[in-house]
């Protein structure tokens, strides 16, 4: 009796223990947003489906800073991943904050014909330098809303305009029309709005809503700036402890989760822009020619910024053939 009791523990050494992991994920969404109420439904199941094997905990609100400081904890091993924004995602693979170039995108078809072809090819960017993506959260398209009314880029001139911090493209972009943006944290735009540091912001209808920016402004300016999205990143190394059947479940709900907050968030922007005009808020509409103006200055801007960052040429000639297709498709003009 003794050695098969011995035998059976032997044979039970033997057998590999299978490692519990929790993923410490920080994001910038705030809690109750349908992004971390999407996050976290997922991370639930994927408990639930890796027997507890795999659990997320995240860190909401800002709580770790903005993107460059919970990319720098995910490389010391502080954090393990981070909901990353387009503009904070160029420090890992800078193609991947092309969809951020200012003016590139007219409305959301244009958006989504071309992430229909190029979304794989960023995310395959991304893990090449050693980050899995589980896809691109749409977040809509940032517009300028301020005290006073912008209707053409002659409009800025003396506007104190607010900019994420770090989002040297857009920086750039407005400096180029004799603008300087003033960059500050997420988390000091309403004191700012509040102070008179900055009196104009960059921002999805969602996001001035949800930081409450809107109760600091009268105008919103209806041409798209910039088209805003997200990642969730999770260093690849931190799953070496997860087994290749949890990976798969991983990206399976993850993958769902995005897909979903894809087509929730689209919706919520538009609610949140029939919010902000009930409140009050003005809607300036750019004449065709205004608006072109705002491309043109836009385009002169993207081919000075292709010759001294570090976008692919040919991934940033294929964008923009994917949207010259398009408007010539749908009989819209094509600016040069």
């Amino acid at each position: 009796m003794f050695r098969v009791m011995f035998t059976l523990l032997v044979f039970l050494s033997m057998i590999p223990t299978a490692h519990a992991t929790t993923l410490k994920i920080a994001t910038l969404a705030p809690d109750g947003t349908s992004w971390m109420k999407q996050l976290r439904t997922a991370a639930a199941k994927v408990k639930e489906d890796t027997d507890g094997r795999v659990k997320i905990r995240f860190y909401p609100g800002g709580v770790m800073g903005n993107d460059n400081s919970v990319l720098r904890k995910i490389r010391v091993g502080q954090l393990h991943g981070g909901a990353i924004t387009g503009g904070g995602l160029m420090a890992i693979y800078p193609d991947a904050e092309l969809y951020s170039l200012p003016f590139l995108f007219r409305n959301l078809q244009e958006v989504d014909h071309v992430r229909g072809t190029l979304d794989r090819k960023i995310i395959d960017g991304i893990k090449s330098k050693g980050f899995i993506s589980y896809g691109l959260g749409e977040g809509g398209f940032a517009y300028l809303m301020s005290n006073q009314p912008v209707q053409t880029t002659s409009d800025l001139k003396g506007l104190k305009i607010w900019l994420p911090e770090g989002d040297m493209v857009n920086i750039r972009a407005f400096q180029a029309i004799g603008i300087s943006p003033i960059p500050l944290p997420v988390t000091d735009v309403l004191t700012g709005l509040q102070t008179g540091l900055i009196d104009t912001v960059a921002t999805s209808s969602m996001g001035a809503v949800a930081l409450q920016w809107h109760t600091r402004v009268k105008y919103l300016t209806q041409v798209p700036l910039v088209y805003l999205y997200a990642t969730l990143v999770i260093k690849e190394s931190a799953m070496k402890n997860i087994s290749e059947a949890d990976r798969a479940i991983l990206q399976r709900e993850m993958a769902i989760a995005f897909e979903q907050l894809n087509i929730k968030n689209r919706s919520d922007e538009q609610a949140a822009l029939e919010a902000l005009k009930q409140q009050g808020i003005k809607f300036i509409q750019p004449s065709p020619e205004e608006h072109l103006e705002w491309e043109q200055h836009a385009a002169s801007t993207i081919a000075d910024l292709s010759n001294v960052s570090s976008f692919s040429p040919e991934l940033l000639q294929q964008l923009q053939q994917l949207i010259r297709d398009y408007r010539q498709t749908n009989g819209q003009a094509v600016s040069e």
